[in-house]
């Protein structure tokens, strides 16, 4: 009945895994020792792996949120100003060709609307929303919502007749409706409408020869003929006629003003009072509307008016207050957001005085919480640093388990690298973890070695004691916590983007933090109990952490 106990099939193992286990002890022990004696060698290592970690820290590309793969993917239709809907149906016609033709097998659906699109309405835009096949049907390379985008736009480059952008949304709905970088070009010293857009195709001529930027474009409409009423106030007031009673006209006759409800076969209808489209089809069908002054004669709009055609955009934007043109694109294959909005800084520079920009979407977001992100970290290892103080009661003691941190955060960097993920919100709550998981390995080691320093040991005979005392613990926790976060690191579907981002920091930084933090920990703790020496304890005081000691020590 006690066939799986100890003395039962798995003895043999157990007893194997057990002695190889404290042989490999012994050698890591004999390591540690031979470490103690060569200090000043190693601290020069820990010096250029502290170097190290600066230059990935700077050269780690920067984001902020992974891109993902929702199953679901947008395409923006915009023909020159003044294109025929039926012009827009037409290209809208070849964009569902793609889809469902060349993309059959990632593409469960499309859905096109014709004068409407993230940019404005009007009859040359059009918007797509593409419906993927389920992530278990699109496990093949070249197959996830990035690289269906980036077929694409290749597809739609050959269109000559409109610009078509394909795009997938971000991570966070909310905050945009593309992924890449989004900036308000915005005109600071009052230059005028077509210095604006004069600058604005300045920026979209240098951004289409810069490597760095794929997919810019104005995320609005162009300018269009317009028919412009100037009104003579003086020659209407002379004539007894207000302005209200102008705009009044004006708006009913050709734009509709709601009157009432009524009722229609127990269904309630709303009633609209508007000019035949007959008598407000052409600019000469002003001449056919009077406007009745205060006397209650009929004035024609021909006695106090004049009309002509321009040329002006059909949507004015203004972003803090300030006239803008948004403009939108991405980074290029194998760069970040961060580096595709340093580069449109650059660009941004060489455009004429008086024209600046500001961030919106996630680019604000983005640089928000990359300002943001240095603070965090600082306050972080303060928490840390005064947890331990408390701990220890000491304040030298805390700083061998806080040096142990770079060690760890090196390891999150060379993961995350070698997969080729950035620096994004996800990445820096993996760092926060890797603190914390570094911190407690080497507080398992600190904390068993000051016990036994307080009862009396040498320094360094203490040290090698916890480390062989600690080693097993250390070692299971760790690869505990490893596989944890093993699922997160190789996910794949929805919402992998993230899993993948905070998993490959915190399974790299938890490798790290171990293999690298049990041989520099008791040097650490050695070498600053050697430049802070502790006062002698009471003989009372040493007693009794002598028996704690003997008591933690006993199996």
């Amino acid at each position: 009945g006690h066939g799986h106990g100890e003395g039962g099939w798995f003895s043999s193992f157990f007893g194997w895994f057990n002695g190889m286990f404290e042989r490999n002890t012994g050698r890591y022990e004999s390591a540690v020792g031979r470490i103690l004696q060569r200090s000043g060698r190693y601290l020069v290592i820990y010096a250029l792996i502290v170097v190290l970690l600066g230059f990935l820290f700077v050269r780690m590309p920067t984001s902020f949120l992974p891109e993902e793969d929702q199953g679901v993917m947008f395409t923006q239709v915009m023909l020159p100003a003044g294109a025929t809907q039926e012009r827009t149906i037409e290209v809208l016609k070849k964009v569902e060709r793609h889809f469902l033709d060349d993309e059959k097998d990632t593409a469960a659906s499309i859905f096109t609307v014709a004068g409407f699109s993230f940019g404005g309405r009007g009859q040359n835009m059009g918007i797509g929303f593409i419906n993927m096949r389920n992530w278990s049907e699109r496990q093949g390379p070249g197959m996830s919502v990035k690289a269906i985008a980036g077929r694409a736009m290749a597809a739609f480059s050959k269109i000559r007749e409109a610009m078509v952008f394909a795009f997938v949304p971000p991570a966070v709905i909310e905050l945009g409706t593309s992924n890449g970088f989004s900036v308000q070009l915005q005109d600071r010293s009052g230059l005028g409408h077509d210095a604006l857009v004069a600058a604005r195709n300045q920026f979209l001529g240098m951004a289409r020869e810069d490597k760095r930027l794929v997919g810019v474009r104005p995320n609005g409409q162009e300018d269009m003929p317009e028919y412009q009423l100037e009104i003579d106030h003086a020659k209407a007031g002379a004539l007894g006629i207000s302005v209200a009673s102008i705009n009044d006209t004006l708006s009913t006759a050709w734009g509709g003003n709601y009157i009432n409800d009524f009722i229609d076969r127990g269904r309630i209808k709303k009633v609209y009072l508007q000019a035949e489209a007959a008598a407000r089809m052409t600019p000469e069908d002003l001449k056919k509307w009077y406007v009745r002054n205060g006397k209650g004669e009929m004035v024609p709009f021909s006695a106090f008016s004049t009309a002509r055609w321009g040329f002006g955009s059909p949507l004015l934007e203004r972003f803090n207050g300030q006239p803008s043109i948004e403009l939108l694109g991405q980074a290029a294959p194998g760069l970040s957001s961060g580096d595709a909005m340093n580069a449109v800084q650059e660009l941004i520079a060489k455009l004429p005085p008086g024209i600046g920009y500001e961030w919106s979407g996630t680019s604000y977001e983005e640089r928000r919480s990359g300002a943001q992100a240095p603070a965090l970290y600082a306050l972080s290892l303060l928490v840390v640093f005064l947890c331990l103080a408390a701990l220890y009661e000491s304040w030298s003691v805390p700083f061998a388990v806080m040096l142990v941190v770079p060690l760890g955060v090196l390891g999150a960097l060379l993961a995350a690298s070698g997969r080729g993920l950035s620096n994004d919100v996800y990445f820096q709550v993996g760092l926060l973890a890797t603190i914390g998981l570094s911190s407690k390995n080497a507080i398992l080691i600190v904390e068993f070695a000051k016990a036994q320093v307080e009862a009396g040991h040498n320094l360094v005979s203490a040290t090698l004691s916890a480390v062989r005392m600690r080693l097993r613990p250390i070692l299971m926790t760790s690869l505990a916590f490893a596989l944890g976060v093993l699922p997160l690191a190789i996910s794949t579907g929805a919402g992998s983007g993230s899993q993948n981002a905070i998993g490959t920091g915190v399974l790299g930084g938890t490798i790290s933090a171990t293999a690298l933090g049990l041989f520099f920990v008791p040097m650490f703790y050695v070498l600053i109990k050697r430049i802070f020496k502790d006062k002698p304890a009471a003989p009372e005081a040493v007693a009794e952490t002598t028996d704690e000691v003997r008591n933690e020590g006993t199996p």
